[in-house]
């Protein structure tokens, strides 16, 4: 069979990466893309050759017309509840792009959507299909570290409107700045918002569920100053047995996919029996234990299909009626996102919050 995918909202320019995920999987096609904006869908339609009768501005008149088994949204950050639950009653699945939501509630009320047809929700982050940090999964899982007792996540790039689809650069101008939802507190922008997700959820994902007791939090906003949001901000939470430490941060001296930059990108993790370090776009991790003290590099296998990107995963899932596990589960993203907003009132607030 062919999967039929739509692509609704374009309010992020990762829907041009997924949707070439789908124009280059042997077993689905894009029978629909939808913004209200429609110059904002130039480039899809160019790159993956879609005719008129698959372009709209209306989501209803998109999803009624094309009944998709999978919708894929990238919406702003504050937004996420508000288009699930827009497209939940249409029937499809839905992958969400990072972040799950702008708070907690908002992340329930997309799984109240969802739940009330029954059909799965994912939520993609793109690092959790880099193969340094798959490799680190399975070396942690397999016990060679130990219990995992730190996590420690630093990671961003020059800023969110430095690069589009397929990292294609551009500097962007304060006046792109100003009209950008990545530069609005109401948008669920900020690199806290844009980044600390990743860190939180991939870290329960590599620290096997582990649950933080409370957390602190810092930010580089300045009342009165030329931004409403963050570009740099420092998360620590306590778990039972340790603290682990979370960096986001928009402004790096490069992004990290051409050169990392200082300090690299990518998490450092520390076990009762050993250490390792998984570096963003790194094609091996390197490993401390007490047999091999002065580190071990382990090489990265690229993931193989279907585990090699978000929407080839999920169709696999989908297939053969499997549960969707890991960083894109509801569970594992949920707990990041407990997480993130326990950051963002301990940042606005000073103090230490209890989860």
């Amino acid at each position: 069979m062919k999967w039929r995918i739509a692509g609704i909202n374009f309010d992020h320019f990762h829907m041009g990466d997924l949707l070439r995920m789908v124009h280059e999987h042997p077993s689905a096609e894009i029978v629909g893309i939808s913004d209200e904006q429609p110059a904002r869908m130039d480039s899809a339609r160019e790159s993956f050759g879609l005719g008129e009768e698959k372009l709209f501005t209306d989501y209803r008149a998109c999803l009624g017309q094309t009944r998709p088994d999978l919708v894929i949204l990238c919406p702003a950050a504050a937004r996420h509840a508000e288009w699930t639950e827009k497209v939940a009653p249409f029937g499809a699945a839905v992958l969400v792009e990072k972040p799950f939501a702008a708070s907690l509630a908002e992340a329930d009320r997309m799984i109240t959507a969802m739940a009330a047809g029954g059909r799965p929700l994912a939520i993609n982050w793109p690092l959790a299909w880099l193969r340094s940090h798959v490799k680190a999964h399975d070396v942690i899982r397999s016990g060679l570290i130990g219990e995992v007792g730190e996590i420690h996540f630093y990671d961003g790039n020059r800023g969110p409107l430095w690069h589009g689809a397929g990292k294609v650069e551009h500097e962007p101008s304060d006046a792109e700045k100003d009209a950008s939802w990545f530069y609005k507190d109401a948008e669920g922008g900020g690199s806290l918002q844009d980044y600390l997700g990743y860190g939180t959820t991939l870290g329960t994902w590599l620290n096997g569920g582990q649950r933080p007791v409370d957390v602190m939090a810092m930010w580089d906003r300045k009342p009165g100053g030329p931004l409403e949001v963050d570009e740099h901000s420092i998360t620590v939470a306590r778990y039972e047995r340790g603290l682990s430490r979370f960096e986001t941060r928009w402004g790096t001296f490069t992004d990290p996919w051409t050169h990392q930059p200082q300090p690299r990108c990518g998490f450092v993790v520390k076990g009762s029996g050993g250490t390792l370090s998984s570096y963003d776009y790194d094609e091996f991790i390197t490993v401390q234990t007490r047999e091999n003290p002065e580190g071990l590099r382990v090489e990265a296998p690229q993931p193989v299909f279907p585990f090699s990107n978000p929407v080839a995963y999920l169709l696999d899932c989908l297939e053969h009626g499997r549960e969707i596990e890991g960083p894109l589960s509801v569970a594992t993203s949920r707990l990041g996102q407990e997480i993130v907003d326990a950051a963002v009132a301990s940042a606005r607030s000073g103090r230490v919050v209890r989860l």
